[in-house]
């Protein structure tokens, strides 16, 4: 019953840590696009014939692009919030993970000292019977 509950513990930390994984690939993807999305707000510019000739219709694009910034970064806090919950119940389940190792390591022990135990009575008798026997 311990070696399942130990395993089923392992079994969700490991599930746990491949959600963090995923949360930290979409925050560095949100990091990316907002990279870009920056770089583009300062290379934007007027062009004297092209299809952003007035400065109105640039900075509607421009704040345009600073709103999709702001949403991403607020997008960025919400997982970076689901991944602190997650590491606390990673750092849990590693606990509760180490107090099953624990205790299988005890029943290990025990069952190696009535092992001991019986080879020992068993030798005991052994000796018994030759002195007896002898």
């Amino acid at each position: 019953m311990i070696d399942k509950l130990y395993n089923l513990k392992k079994t969700q930390t490991d599930q746990k840590l491949m959600q963090r994984a995923q949360l930290q690939a979409k925050i560095n993807h949100i990091d990316a696009e907002i990279m870009l999305t920056q770089t583009q707000i300062n290379t934007a510019s007027v062009q004297k014939f092209g299809a952003i000739s007035d400065f109105s219709v640039l900075a509607m694009h421009k704040n345009t692009m600073k709103e999709h910034i702001r949403k991403l970064e607020n997008e960025k806090i919400g997982l970076i919030r689901q991944m602190e919950v997650i590491i606390e119940e990673i750092i849990q389940l590693q606990k509760e993970t180490e107090q099953f190792e624990y205790i299988l390591d005890e029943l290990k022990q025990e069952k190696q000292l009535k092992i001991i135990k019986a080879e020992m009575e068993a030798s005991e008798e052994y000796i018994q019977s030759k002195y007896i026997s002898g």
